[in-house]
Parts: C-alpha cells; sequence; structure tokens
C-alpha cells in the first residue's frame, strides 16, 4: 500500500477548465494538484489541437484578473464588441435579417474577448509552472474514488494515493469523478456535429462576431487577430452528422465554395487556414453538482452547444462561485450545499434556453425559418428586451 499524501486541492481534469481551476485555486495560497491522462496540445498544428476558440465575456475577464491570469492571456486576446445576427433562412443562403447586439449599449467593455483554446492551453499551462504551491501532472488521471465528509482519497493511475479537502471534477461529459459518486445525468441529442478550424477573409471583421442562421444550426465567425497579414477569424460550423460527414471528404476548393455559401458572404470569400476538426454536438446537466468534499464543474456539470459564447463561461462561474465558498474549509458540507443552490438551477435555466435556440436554428421549414426570423426582429426592436438579452447573455443581474 503506498503512503498517501494530503493536499487541500485536487483537481481532476486538465483541460482549460481545469487548468484555469488550478490557476485559480494556486493563486489563492491552496496545495493545489491537477492530473489529466493526456498532455495538453500547445502548439496550433500539432496533431490532437484544439482548434475552437473561447471568447471570455466581462465576468470571466475579471475572475481571471483576480486570479492573476489575464496577464498573461490579454496580449493574445481578440475584442468582441459587437454580436451580430444574421438570418439568411430565405430561398437563397444570402442575408434577410442583421441584427447587431452592441456592447457600448449596456457599459464601456467589450463583450468580451477571444483566444484560440490551443493557445490557452500553452499559456496557462505555463502560468502553473509559475506556482509554487501548484503541481501539474499531465499522463496521469484519476483511477479510484473514495469520498468521505473528513476527506477524499483518491488513487490516481500511476498507483499514488491522494487525500484531499476538495475534489474538484473537471473532467469533461464522460467525467471519472462524477461515474464514481454515481451521479446520473440528463442528455439531450440533436443528431449535430460541429466543424471546428479557422479561415482569413477579405473583409476585415471589425471586432464584430457573428451567428449566421438558416438550417442544421448556427454558423459562427468570432474574431481573430490577423493571420500572416490577412484578417482572421474562428469558425463553429454545426450541421447534423451526415452533412458534417459530406463537407469534411470535399476538396479544399469544394469545401471554401461550401464555405462561402454558409457564410452568406457577410465577410467575402473564406480561406481554410487549418485542418478541420469535428465535435459531437449535445446538452447535459448532471442530477447534483456535489458530493462529499467533491464539486462538479464545467463538462463534468453541464455541457451545452456552442451558441452565445456560454459554454466555458458557464464553467468559470461555477469556478467563482466555488472559490468564494472556500475561504474557510474548502469542501465542507456547508460550502458545497451552497454551491449546488447556486449553480445548478442557473446551468439548468441556461441550458433549457440555449437547448432552445439550437433547436430553432435547426429549422429547415421555411415557415419555420420564417417565424425564427421574425421573432428575432421583433425581440430586437423592444430596446429594454434588447438590453435585458445582452445582459443575461452576459451572465448579469
Amino acid at each position: 500500500m503506498t503512503d498517501i499524501r494530503d493536499i487541500d486541492i485536487l483537481i481532476s481534469g486538465g483541460g482549460i477548465a481545469g487548468l484555469i481551476a488550478a490557476a485559480a485555486f494556486g493563486s489563492q495560497g491552496f496545495s493545489t494538484v491537477c492530473v489529466d491522462p493526456a498532455p495538453p496540445v500547445t502548439e496550433e498544428t500539432a496533431t490532437g489541437a484544439d482548434l475552437r476558440s473561447t471568447a471570455f465575456l466581462t465576468p470571466s475577464v475579471k475572475l481571471l484578473e483576480r486570479i492573476g491570469l489575464w496577464e498573461r492571456l490579454a496580449p493574445h486576446a481578440t475584442a468582441l464588441q459587437v454580436m451580430r445576427i444574421v438570418d439568411a433562412g430565405g430561398a437563397r443562403p444570402l442575408p434577410r435579417l442583421t441584427r447587431d447586439f452592441d456592447a457600448s449599449e449596456i457599459g464601456d467593455q467589450p463583450f468580451g474577448w477571444n483566444l484560440p483554446n490551443w493557445l490557452l492551453r500553452r499559456e496557462i499551462s505555463a502560468q502553473l509552472d509559475s506556482l509554487p504551491n501548484v503541481r501539474f501532472r499531465p499522463g496521469t488521471g484519476t483511477a479510484v474514488v473514495l469520498a468521505r465528509d473528513e476527506g477524499v482519497i483518491v488513487t490516481l493511475t500511476d498507483g499514488s494515493r491522494l487525500r484531499t479537502r476538495l475534489l474538484v471534477g473537471a473532467d469533461g461529459r464522460n467525467s471519472a469523478v462524477r461515474q464514481a459518486l454515481g451521479i446520473g445525468v440528463r442528455t439531450f441529442r440533436y443528431g449535430q456535429k460541429a466543424l471546428a478550424f479557422a479561415v482569413t477573409h477579405d473583409q476585415p471583421h471589425h471586432n464584430v462576431s457573428t451567428e449566421v442562421h438558416r438550417s442544421g444550426g448556427p454558423f459562427t465567425l468570432v474574431p481573430l487577430p490577423d493571420r500572416n497579414g490577412q484578417p482572421s477569424s474562428a469558425v463553429v460550423w454545426m450541421e447534423n452528422g451526415r452533412e458534417t460527414a459530406r463537407l469534411r471528404a470535399l476538396s479544399s476548393e469544394a469545401f471554401e465554395a461550401e464555405l462561402d455559401a454558409r457564410s452568406a458572404g457577410v465577410l467575402g470569400h473564406l480561406t481554410l487556414a487549418t485542418r478541420l476538426t469535428e465535435w459531437p454536438i449535445i446538452s447535459q446537466i448532471a442530477d447534483r453538482f456535489t458530493g462529499p468534499r467533491t464539486a462538479l464543474i464545467a463538462e463534468a456539470a453541464h455541457v451545452v452547444p456552442p451558441i452565445g459564447a456560454q459554454g466555458l463561461n458557464m464553467s468559470l462561474a461555477d469556478l467563482g462561485a466555488l472559490l468564494d465558498l472556500s475561504r474557510g474549509d474548502p469542501g465542507s458540507r456547508s460550502s458545497l450545499a451552497r454551491f449546488e443552490r447556486s449553480r445548478r438551477p442557473e446551468a439548468h435555466a441556461r441550458l433549457l434556453g440555449i437547448d432552445a435556440l439550437n433547436r430553432a436554428s435547426q429549422a429547415n421549414l421555411r415557415p419555420l425559418r420564417d417565424m425564427r426570423a421574425a421573432a428575432l426582429g421583433g425581440l430586437y426592436g423592444i430596446a429594454p428586451v434588447r438590453r435585458l438579452m445582452m445582459r443575461a447573455g452576459l451572465g448579469l443581474n
């Protein structure tokens, strides 16, 4: 039997949310270990690189500033000043309704800042190396969890054992921590997948994030820094699984022709700048977000489609709440009860809203697409409702 090492915080999962959680708890002086079976891929061209991007909305940026991480990320970030919704659901794939949600209506800051996911892994991993009380152990996973009110004993895949005051499950939609605690999930399936990649384009994006709706799901262009002197954006293209398979089989020329048509030409000709990656689209929420000395965050707790930059920002709202409640005894029964009460109802409500938006965006029949356009135009035209929608999207009261 191996010896047991005592620590304050163990984070299972070294994705972006898990890495940020390690930086957060480490910045507050807690002895922290973060484990993940796979090492982070930190170069855009490397095999397995995550070519999606993350838009950190204003509340998330404030958390990143608080934990000393934003200073490292800010030089690589692109501002998102306007969220543009384009309905191209007419007979031809052309914009027939465009509505701009401008951050200046509700404050003096952009909605948020966008960064590539592979770069986030590189920069946050470097931040962890600078924190003396944090140890990141890629190549090591969670094997066995014994959760009790007095502490959680975790056996790792290398045979070592840790006793922690708080175990944070940030290990994805198939969370080993969640399964070890016997916590079930409710899953919504759409038959969709998302293609994620980067493009260059003829026209500058002017810090506008554009969501184009036609059928199959949203097509989103999110601003990135210029690439080789050309304007660049990250793309998330959601379609049913058969369509994404067809698109991936096309030649580069044929794919770019489809790309131009699906984007409704909003930024001119789009040129593929990276390889394609593909991701399954579901919504999912755990039946509980807590267990003895254990909290679930990020996709271990909730999964949503990539609409309105909600996914990782919901995860950082989890982390912010958990960090606030860990000032005394991290993982205490009372703090985890408050975490459950504050985060699960809010996450569930947000998931249901995103689920409805995604289903509306999948509409294939013209009458349904016409209803979608009419609803968007009507809601946007009422200024107090428009501002309320923007504040709600940011997670503000």
